[in-house]
């Protein structure tokens, strides 16, 4: 193959995002031509509904899948906390990249943390998941809805909307914006746990031996090992990506530490777990994980909290 076409968004960070894999593909590969097929995927169209009300961060791939499918791409380059668990018959998940700073991080004109935000201040967050997590450290903060892509969300900060908006910090850095806004502070995986997957791109592919083969160069063992469990403990509690979960597993020398979280979107109901597992442990963990919150009933917290999550406008 001499030419690999990789369909991808249009916003700023996902074009960055397929820019660089083009890049290392090209690397890997000389004499292979790798072009971006952009496309605007209905996520980026319906900005004004949280994602729980619209079908869930899946609107972000169809539109890369469909053009798969048709033939027109060969790959599409995701962020892999977006890419759902199931995937249409033809294509599948290939490679998971090295991750970037896992973290969320705090944004802000004034305030150069959480912990000096004042009481009642207004940030801006659509995911449940970071809601329930802030809400839970500090309860008297005014949560308001956050949509739009990376620069928008800044632009809102700084027009005064917020006094802070929580953001992944891989983005952030990845487009060269920590100095965008005065303050910008990683958070804490103590104070907030991440996204299934935050931080890694997933490449999706037609499922193609040869188109395999070229993409299988980008495959990151720590990234795999770490995601893998976070991938499957959300397929096992059937979460998707739109309810308040998190779970991040780190690699550390020959084991693993594992940390998850659900609960209520107001921060009010909390199941949390800590767990150390070895290394070769790590296609067991994630599922026994989400057994052991789903006996202590985390399935039927879910799925209060995505009943929130329909029913109420923040």
């Amino acid at each position: 193959m001499k030419r690999l076409v990789i369909a991808t968004r249009e916003s700023k960070l996902a074009l960055w995002q397929s820019e660089f894999i083009k890049a290392e593909l090209e690397r890997i590969h000389p004499g292979l031509e790798v072009i971006l097929n952009p496309m605007t995927s209905k996520g980026d169209q319906i900005i004004d509904t949280p994602l729980a009300k619209i079908g869930g961060k899946g609107l972000f791939t169809k539109e890369l899948e469909d053009s798969m499918l048709k033939g027109e791409s060969h790959i599409a380059v995701h962020s892999l906390k977006d890419v759902p668990m199931e995937f249409p018959k033809g294509l599948k998940l290939c490679a998971v990249t090295k991750r970037e700073d896992v973290r969320d991080a705090m944004l802000s004109q004034k305030y150069k943390d959480i912990d000096a935000l004042p009481q009642n201040a207004v940030v801006g967050t659509t995911s449940l998941r970071r809601r329930m997590q802030i809400l839970r450290y500090r309860p008297d903060l005014q949560i308001k809805n956050l949509r739009g892509n990376v620069n928008t969300r800044i632009r809102k900060l700084k027009d005064g909307e917020y006094d802070a908006i929580i953001l992944a910090s891989a983005g952030i850095k990845r487009l060269g914006l920590e100095e965008e806004v005065n303050f910008f502070t990683p958070i804490s995986t103590q104070i907030m746990i991440p996204a299934m997957g935050q931080a890694a791109l997933g490449i999706e592919i037609v499922d193609n031996p040869e188109i395999e083969k070229i993409v299988l160069a980008l495959q990151d063992e720590s990234a795999t090992i770490e995601t893998t469990i976070e991938r499957d403990f959300v397929r096992v509690l059937e979460g998707g990506c739109q309810v308040p979960i998190g779970i991040n597993a780190q690699l550390v020398g020959a084991s693993i530490d594992v940390n998850c979280i659900i609960g209520m979107p107001n921060g009010d109901e909390i199941i949390s777990k800590t767990f150390t597992c070895k290394k070769e442990e790590y296609k067991q963990v994630g599922s026994l994980l989400a057994q052991d919150v789903i006996n202590q009933g985390a399935k039927e917290l879910l799925q209060r909290a995505e009943q929130v999550a329909l029913n109420e406008v923040f």
